[in-house]
């Protein structure tokens, strides 16, 4: 499915989101969300709204745009397996690859412009449990070759006048952020809680190229 240059204004509950923690390859693009209102009828969730909903991370989300959302502008929620109608114990979208997250904004949201929550560790088997070698790490190969982890890269995001953080991660395991900036947020512009089933330096978490101010003149 094709999401394309629409333009969501005041809306209750998430706004654009992949429901099911099933639904991959969607094309996601050039969207603005503003207003986003919480919901108490609909999706327990939709009671702390996001603009971007993300259940699944093999999705398109290039050039998008939230503002003065209720709490978050990108929220990835990754399920540990598919949900709802959909449910699937082969689908675990906490393992899968990203698709691709690139050139998206989200500034004046109450909390967070971009949020990676419950985890994301991509890798070939996405189901399977992360083994390390040592006998391989001291022969100089791939210490995870048994199922080899998948570099997600976030690229280009810019986070500004956040409530709390710009970017705020848990539970993630190697991630490259590329040229992120994250300006005037309330708390941090750049968070991680945790990185996890990475070791010896292996697979790490990266950021590179980035802009963190905590405030600028144009607070």
């Amino acid at each position: 499915m094709r999401i394309e240059r629409n333009v969501y204004y005041d809306t209750m509950g998430h706004t654009v989101f992949i429901e099911d923690a099933a639904e991959t390859k969607n094309y996601i693009k050039d969207n603005l969300v503003i207003l986003v209102k919480p919901s108490h009828s609909l999706l327990n969730t939709d009671s702390t709204p996001a603009a971007f909903w993300i259940t699944h991370p093999d999705n398109i989300f290039v050039g998008n745009h939230a503002a003065g959302t209720e709490r978050y502008g990108f929220w990835f929620d990754m399920q540990d397996t598919a949900m709802g109608p959909s449910f699937d114990k082969n689908i675990c979208p906490f393992g899968a690859k990203l698709g691709q997250f690139k050139d998206n904004v989200a500034h004046s949201v109450g909390r967070y412009g971009l949020r990676i929550f419950h985890g994301l560790m991509p890798r070939k088997h996405q189901c399977r449990p992360m083994k390390y070698d040592e006998a391989a790490k001291e022969a100089g190969t791939d210490p995870y070759h048994e199922n080899p982890l998948i570099p997600a890269l976030f690229e280009n995001f810019i986070g500004y006048k956040n409530g709390r953080n710009g970017v705020i991660t848990e539970d993630i395991g190697n991630l490259l952020f590329k040229n992120i900036k994250v300006v005037d947020n309330g708390v941090a512009g750049f968070e991680v809680n945790k990185v996890v089933g990475v070791r010896d330096g292996n697979n790490l978490c990266e950021l590179n190229g980035a802009v963190i101010a905590g405030r600028s003149n144009l607070n």
